[in-house]
């Protein structure tokens, strides 16, 4: 059996997702980071970005993430974001909608969420 971690991505107001994972690729205030299986703990902060969980069976879970905090260590993951949600929850209409208008508003931090959640479905 390969290697596995926990991972737990957590939203203020839900649970995202949980389940084992052999990678996590998020993007921090340092850059964007990988977690496997081993890796040295870690605390850190999350930036706006696409999060990509590689599921133990194989899958792929994509979610975007708004802030919050990442944390490593015993193989166990935690994502504590401010605002979560899965690539197959956002509504794609609806997100370029908001592009848009937030590009009209110039509403710099609105764009950035909106085209955060247009990233996390590109991949599917």
């Amino acid at each position: 059996m390969a290697a596995e971690l926990h991972v737990e991505l957590v939203a203020a107001d839900r649970s995202v997702w949980s389940g084992e994972a052999t990678l996590v690729v998020a993007r921090t205030t340092s850059g964007d980071i990988g977690v496997m299986p081993g890796h040295q703990p870690l605390l850190g902060v999350l930036e706006s970005g696409p999060v990509t969980i590689r599921t133990s069976d194989g899958g792929t879970v994509v979610a975007a993430v708004h802030g919050g905090f990442i944390s490593f260590a015993d193989d166990k993951l935690s994502l504590l974001a401010e605002i979560a949600e899965l690539s197959d929850e956002i509504d794609v209409q609806r997100a370029e909608r908001a592009l848009e208008r937030a590009k009209s508003d110039a509403d710099a931090s609105a764009e950035r969420r909106a085209d955060v959640r247009l990233r996390a479905v590109a991949p599917r």
